[in-house]
């Protein structure tokens, strides 16, 4: 995947103070840049590039178009939990849309819909309309494949439109989206149960592909490593971890191996040596004790003062 563009929709059917009744994010290349929620009721930039790079007049083309969204979702929302047949408790619809350019200049698009975070219904290019994840939405997708104009629409926007704005996004934020940041590595371990618990954390790296792998000798381990998902940090790039458990006696076989572009070749981290945590242990300690040396030290001189 060359570049990607992402619009996450959620709707709420109890909004609260911070709980907005609709949110839209706009993510590029995993990076979120624009961003909508009822509570603000505008459409606003989250990079220094979008908001530089905005033509006159998007802002508030882009706000009435989430305001209409806003809307439908409302309505959307509710007929999912009368499919459900649930009480009118907290609930959640979600969708998540929008198109990859892929390395060979195809494209590749899709929409999904999620209630209370499972599945409802997908779409993908080519499968001829909207397909249910379960019988619930069955009746939803039977009306909305028979909406001959809603299927081709969407179809022309995740195989047409999408790329369209996906190419202008690229072009405002190019210098920051082409730019790359090695990661820096943490690899730590501690013991529970006769067990050795080894994390690898990984942060600060641009763009967004990594592999993170532990490594037992030679031997990449992967069937044995549970993986945290890439997430965005809020000054653009990204962070991750990779865990594995191992016997206590064995942790010198252990490496954490990084690959990610900003690199000149792939890394091996090793678990740092027992006798650095221990070192850190025993500061800490020394700090804690004079802290408390020194609050008794002061309390003692009060009470001195005022006793006097």
């Amino acid at each position: 995947v060359l570049h990607s563009l992402r619009y996450l929709h959620v709707a709420v059917s109890e909004p609260g103070p911070g709980v907005p009744q609709f949110v839209s994010v706009g993510f590029l290349d995993g990076i979120p840049f624009t961003r909508y929620d009822s509570e603000r009721g505008r459409k606003v930039p989250l990079t220094p590039w979008m908001e530089k790079g905005a033509e006159p007049g998007y802002w508030d083309s882009e706000t009435e178009l989430c305001k209409g969204h806003q809307q439908v979702y409302a309505v959307n929302l509710e007929r999912a939990r009368d499919r459900y047949n649930e009480s009118r408790d907290l609930h959640t619809l979600q969708r998540v849309y929008g198109c990859d350019l892929l390395s060979n200049g195809s494209v590749r698009g899709f929409s999904r819909y999620g209630y209370d975070g499972r599945d409802f219904l997908s779409f993908e290019p080519g499968s001829q309309g909207f397909v249910p994840a379960d019988g619930a939405a069955q009746v939803t997708t039977r009306h909305w494949n028979n909406d001959g104009v809603m299927v081709e629409e969407l179809t022309n926007y995740v195989e047409h439109s999408c790329l369209e704005w996906l190419q202008k996004y690229v072009g405002y934020g190019q210098e920051a989206l082409e730019r790359k940041e090695p990661p820096d590595v943490h690899v730590s371990g501690k013991e529970e149960f006769g067990t050795l618990i080894l994390s690898c954390y990984v942060y600060g790296f641009y763009p967004r592909p990594i592999t993170v792998s532990w490594m037992k000798g030679d031997e990449i381990r992967d069937q044995e490593t549970e993986w945290g998902g890439v997430v965005p940090n809020s000054d653009g790039t990204f962070h991750t971890w990779a865990r594995i458990e191992a016997r206590p006696e064995e942790r010198e076989q252990y490496q954490c191996r990084v690959e990610h572009s900003g690199m000149p070749e792939p890394g091996i981290f090793a678990l740092e040596p027992e006798s650095g945590g221990n070192l850190t242990l025993v500061v800490a300690v020394s700090v804690i004790a004079a802290i408390i040396i020194l609050i008794l030290l002061v309390g003692f001189i009060v009470w001195k003062l005022q006793s006097g």
